[in-house]
């Protein structure tokens, strides 16, 4: 329990420092720390993510960073997107759930690395077949491997809408909760009936974890070089990404 909480609070951490990129840490840390099988891993994850998600966004909320109208128009086929990852995900090997979330660790480095703050500007008018295509796609990759998904919606709806990174942040969070506890729950409904057992105590202390770990998280990042901190866990995730395939893949 006390490496659960642990692992909680470091995907807590980065994700008040980055904004994105913490919720692909929970994966190994549920295989890893808490000794959880792949598939249970990969399927708890994603309802500790919506959890986390959910409470980081009443800030925005209150704040009205949230663009409503992208909201829906990517959420939506979000939503489906992840209901068929996850389908996807419960006949196939978990290997190659493990091989593309690697592979996916390995993305959100490169998107970390040469990401850099961008200045507010005007919200652009949707194009709605992009949006709607890019939030189906995205979906489904995240449903797959367990994960948010907020490194690949906050790049796509600053890119295809002219978002704001503060409302782009704060949609996304939004975004990852409904597309997640849709995916948790096409997981939740097939390894039920094949009598696999969720550990709601770990989830729940993971979730509280990772609520605590983002407030300290935020506090710190108002005192230290962002973009330092960035690279450097640019860098852990690419060391993550090929523990990850090495250990439970090759």
């Amino acid at each position: 329990m006390l490496l659960s909480v642990l692992g909680a609070v470091v995907i807590g951490i980065s994700l008040g420092l980055f904004g994105s990129g913490g919720s692909i840490l929970t994966v190994p840390v549920l295989m890893y720390l808490v000794e959880m099988p792949a598939g249970e891993a990969i399927a708890s994850s994603l309802l500790i993510v919506a959890g986390i998600s959910l409470f980081g966004s009443i800030s925005y909320i209150r704040r009205k960073n949230v663009s409503w109208r992208h909201f829906w128009v990517f959420g939506i086929p979000g939503m489906i997107g992840t209901y068929g990852g996850a389908w996807f995900g419960t006949i196939v090997d978990s290997r190659w759930q493990l091989l593309t979330f690697s592979l996916l660790m390995i993305v959100a480095a490169a998107l970390m690395w040469r990401s850099k703050p961008k200045p507010p500007s005007e919200i652009n008018p949707i194009n709605y077949l992009k949006v709607t295509l890019e939030g189906l796609i995205v979906g489904i990759i995240t449903g797959f491997v367990g994960v948010g998904g907020g490194f690949l919606i906050v790049p796509a709806l600053v890119l295809l809408a002219g978002l704001s990174m503060p409302v782009a942040i704060g949609t996304s969070l939004l975004i990852i909760v409904i597309k997640s506890v849709a995916g948790f729950f096409k997981y939740y409904a097939v390894m039920s009936s094949n009598d696999v057992q969720f550990d709601w105590l770990v989830i729940g202390i993971m979730i509280a974890g990772g609520l605590l770990g983002s407030i300290l998280g935020a506090r710190i990042g108002r005192s230290l070089p962002k973009e330092k901190l960035q690279k450097g866990f640019a860098v852990f995730l690419v060391l993550m990404g090929i523990f990850v395939i090495t250990k439970s893949v090759v």
